[in-house]
């Protein structure tokens, strides 16, 4: 096989992000878009131009693909990806992988018995200047890491406040969880990825400002790592401004490492930023050492060139099922001890034990 015929399932706005980036991916052909709402997935045939065959009906898809992206609610991502993991097709699954550990492990398994690939899209992990912070990081020039720091700015879901959330399913228990879940997975992930095994780690949500949400609409987690290192991430869905969007940073002995998705930068700060007399700071100075050729978007071209990859290789993908589920259980352990106010124990969690 040369060349994956795919399928799109979910024609929504996630997938409208996915469109944009498989245009870009070599050995790769949409031969069917799919939505129960016909006119959605109409319009995403007509966006890629190339005349995909267009379902309302997933299960009708089976003898056009070899592999499938699903873009479904969350709370579908489980039937959808077992039907055509029996069918004996690859799957690239939107994230979360699922909504519950059990749903992860029998979709994982039943993949992995029929030497299937299964990839959850973290796109993030595969963008060009979060990949540059990580071969940084890993250069060694820069000395011990100190901690990581995540901060990502949205407002989701605020029109849809009042007298219109049976139109629009993140605002219900379709979910699965709050912003920690649906989008903070992609930060533990990279957390994960960058400072390697978790100790223990606390959360902490609320729904201020974001009333639309059935759970936290604002998080704030920290997590130490075995190697001594912190992680922090910090976001919200209920931001009525923003400067940074989102912006990654990591302290080292030696320097600052950044990455800032808005302007592209990957940035190396200078100095001590040490406090002098009278509470003023030593003025930092930087030297961008990489940046993005284009403007801000998801980028999602370069996971799903990577899925296609593995599936024509036969590679197993960086996020795997088995690597999204390490993650996944991360925030369901943050959440219980959240719960019961304590400290979670995330020992074992490690992407090293995927």
């Amino acid at each position: 096989m040369d060349t994956i015929r795919l399928g799109l399932i979910g024609c929504g706005k996630m997938m409208g992000t996915h469109v944009k980036g498989v245009k870009y991916v070599d050995n790769v052909e949409i031969v069917a878009v799919c939505d129960i709402i016909e006119e959605k997935a109409r319009r995403v045939a007509q966006e890629l131009g190339n005349n995909p065959t267009v379902f309302t009906n997933f299960r009708e898809m089976t003898d056009y693909v070899d592999a499938v992206m699903i873009a479904l609610p969350h709370d579908l991502h489980f039937e959808c990806g077992m039907f055509f993991a029996m069918h004996n097709k690859h799957i690239l699954m939107e994230k979360p992988l699922c909504n519950t550990e059990e749903e992860c492990l029998r979709l994982i398994e039943t993949c992995e018995s029929r030497k299937l690939k299964l990839m959850c899209a973290y796109p993030v992990r595969f963008w060009k200047g979060i990949e540059k912070l990580k071969e940084l990081m890993d250069s060694g020039e820069y000395g011990e890491i100190i901690q990581m720091s995540v901060w990502t700015e949205q407002l989701t879901g605020a029109q849809f406040q009042y007298d219109d959330k049976e139109s629009n399913w993140l605002l219900t228990g379709r979910l699965g969880g709050g912003q920690l879940f649906s989008h903070g997975c992609h930060y533990i992930d990279l957390m994960l990825w960058f400072l390697g095994d978790p100790v223990n780690g606390a959360h902490f949500g609320t729904r201020n400002g974001t009333p639309w949400m059935l759970r936290e609409g604002t998080s704030a987690v920290t997590i130490k790592f075995a190697n001594g290192s912190v992680g922090y991430h910090g976001a919200t869905w209920g931001a009525r401004g923003t400067r940074l969007a989102y912006d990654f940073q990591i302290q080292t002995e030696k320097a600052m490492l950044e990455y800032e998705h808005n302007t592209g930068e990957v940035r190396v700060y200078s100095g001590s930023g040490e406090h002098k007399p009278g509470g003023a700071t030593e003025k930092q100075s930087y030297n961008v050492v990489w940046k993005r050729d284009g403007a801000t978007s998801k980028e999602t071209q370069h996971e799903i060139k990577h899925f296609v990859e593995c599936v024509l290789q036969d590679k197993t993908p960086l996020t795997s099922g088995r690597a999204a589920l390490q993650g996944l259980r991360v925030i369901w352990a943050l959440y219980d001890a959240e719960e019961n106010n304590k400290l979670a124990d995330l020992r074992g969690l490690g992407l090293s034990n995927a």
